[in-house]
Order: structure tokens, then sequence, then C-alpha cells
């Protein structure tokens, strides 16, 4: 195959992994009505894990010791992320929960220089101010804001933010599919414990719950990975960028398609705000925060 046909195989495959990361955020808010979200949460990554690691089992056994540290405090992010913004769906729409999530490309940079000291411009600053205005938009300005949902994906955000840092710094050195298997790992174990203690383990019943489990266990994180990792090797660093950047308008989309998501003008009016911010930081190189693993 020539290269060019590479490229777009690779572009059209990326924009299929981010229509199915907008997709997910309806197919998870239906399924945690009928399974406790922890016990969700478990089942979705225990199965990505085992999938990962049965395919990077040679660079996981080389995985130095340090290596499996960082891969724990990737985890840990990982796992406060998706923890928060399942709880936040409980609370708030799939349409805002995407655009929400898709805060992390802005508060990436910011975050780096505010607890790494890496150096960030006027741009980043301006882009998150924008976004922020859009957030207040999009939760209800005027309004009655939805301070719970939206303010628990919010914090979901940061939490991906600071495990995009955290992996920034650990891809350099250990093998990319390598840390991948452990951070899943570290995510599945970590809800299953919770949802044993809790008593919410049970078992997943039905179409709804099951056609999520296998879109997001399988094809949203295992095969997401794949993905993106064909795509970067394939296209352009920003044609790859602006794509990962629609899937808040991907979840907005599935939102309004599925889940009869009808945004305000002024909700519309902020998540224009929100993906225009997105789109600003990705098309920066020097702010573009790098994605090694799957965010959807």
């Amino acid at each position: 195959m020539s290269e060019v046909t590479l490229r777009r195989a690779a572009e059209l495959a990326l924009v299929g992994i981010a229509a199915v990361w907008g997709l997910t955020f309806v197919m998870v808010q239906d399924a945690i009505e009928l399974l406790p979200t922890m016990a969700f949460l478990a089942y979705r990554f225990l199965p990505a894990a085992l999938l990962v690691a049965l395919v990077f089992w040679g660079a996981l056994r080389r995985l130095p010791a340090s290596g499996w540290r960082a891969g724990v405090v990737m985890g840990a992010f990982l796992t406060a992320g998706y923890t928060l913004q399942t709880l936040g769906l409980e609370e708030t729409t799939a349409s805002n929960t995407g655009f929400i999530t898709g805060l992390f490309v802005v508060f990436t940079p910011l975050m780096g220089a505010l607890f790494l000291g890496d150096r960030v411009t006027w741009f980043a600053w301006v882009a998150a101010g924008v976004s922020a205005f859009g957030l207040y938009l999009l939760s209800g300005a005027g309004g009655e804001l939805e301070l719970r949902g939206d303010g628990l994906v919010l914090l979901a955000s940061l939490s991906f933010a600071a495990h995009i840092l955290a992996t920034a710094r650990a891809v350099g050195t250990y093998d990319v599919g390598a840390l991948l298997a452990v951070q899943l790992g570290v995510c599945g174990m970590v809800c299953l414990l919770v949802a044993a203690v809790a008593g919410q383990l049970e078992a997943p019943e039905g179409r709804t719950v099951w056609s999520a489990l296998v879109v997001t266990s399988l094809v949203a994180s295992a095969l997401g990975f794949f993905v993106q990792t064909f795509a970067q090797q394939h296209a352009p660093p920003a044609r790859t960028a602006l794509i990962l950047a629609s899937e808040p308008a991907f979840a907005g989309l599935f939102g309004w398609l599925l889940a009869d998501d009808r945004l305000s003008l002024t909700g519309w009016l902020g998540a224009a705000l929100i993906m225009a911010a997105i789109v600003a930081i990705e098309v920066v190189p020097r702010l573009r925060p790098p994605r090694p693993l799957p965010e959807g």
C-alpha cells in the first residue's frame, strides 16, 4: 500500500474511533441505569486490560519495577477520571459530559505550567478563559446551574489532564503497550474492589449493558489504542489532533440523536466556545497534549 493510502486509511479509522468515543457517553449513561457504576467500570476495564496484556505480554514481563510504578500512577489518574466522569453521567447529559471532558486538552498545558514548571504561552491562558466562559454558559448560565453532574465531569477532565502529563513522562522510557496494560488493570481492579466492598457486584444483563461493555472495553479502549498508534505513524500530527478533537462534537451529535439531549441557545454558544478552545489548543504544536494512549 502507498503512503497516501495508508494515511487516508489511518485518518478514516481515527474518525471512526473518535465517533465511537463520542457514542460511548450515551451508551454508558444508558448502561449505568441498569448496572451499578463501579461494577460497570470493573467489567469495562478488566477485559480490556487482559486483552492488551496478552498482546504485549513480552513487553509487560520486561517492564521494570519503576515502569510498574509509573503505570500505577497513570492508572490512579485514569481511575479517578473515569469514575468521576461516569458518576457525572448519572446527573447530567451525555452532550454536556462530552464537551466538558474534552476540556482536558485545555487543562493539560496549564497544569503542566502550574505543577511541573512547564512553559506555557498567553495563548493557552486565553483558551482557558474562553473555555471557562463556555462551561459557564453550557452548565446553565442565567438559570439553574448543573453544579453536581457537570462539576463531577469537570473534575474528571482535570484527572485526565493529570493522566496525560504522567503519560508524557513515562512513554519516553517504558513500552507504551505495557504501560497501557498496567493502568487498565489498575483501573479495573480498583473499581472491582470498590464495587465488592459496596455490595454492588451484579452480573451484567440485557443487550443495553452488554453492548455498552463490548463497545467501551474492546472498541473504545483496546482497539482505540491500536488505531491511535497506527494513525500517529501514518497521518500528520495536526490532522490527527484535529480528528481527535472531534470527540466532544460526536458526543453532542449522538446525545441529540439517541438521548434526546436539547441544548438551549446559550448552551449551544457555550459548547461552541469550548470546541473553539479545544481546536485552538490542538492546532498549536507547542500546546497540543501528547496522546499515546486512548482517552475516550
